[in-house]
């Protein structure tokens, strides 16, 4: 017997983004990390850390900066913390737009 029998498809994770709060695929959203380098941008979603997802929007980026991203990541964001995650939110911003 196969282990996959019955018709059901392979398992894809599911995260809540924290600007949000709703629920999607993994791969759909952006993983932040708090590291030992501080908080960073994870494109693998495999960095060592304490992980945060977000989606690709604007709007998710706003509202997790006003504090639902420190929360989850347990974690005071520091000016250059901040800087670095707004400069990514506007490139995001332009992405879309363009």
């Amino acid at each position: 017997m196969t282990p996959r029998a019955g018709g059901r498809g392979r398992h894809k994770p599911q995260r809540t983004c924290v600007g949000c709060r709703e629920v999607g695929e993994k791969r759909e959203l952006i993983r932040v990390v708090r590291g030992p380098d501080g908080v960073a941008i994870d494109p693998t979603g495999r960095a060592p850390g304490r992980g945060a997802y977000l989606h690709g929007r604007r709007s998710c980026w706003e509202r997790a900066l006003k504090g639902s991203l420190a929360h989850a990541l347990r974690v005071e964001l520091s000016a250059q913390d901040r800087k670095a995650l707004e400069a990514y939110m506007q490139n995001l911003a332009d992405e879309q737009n363009g």
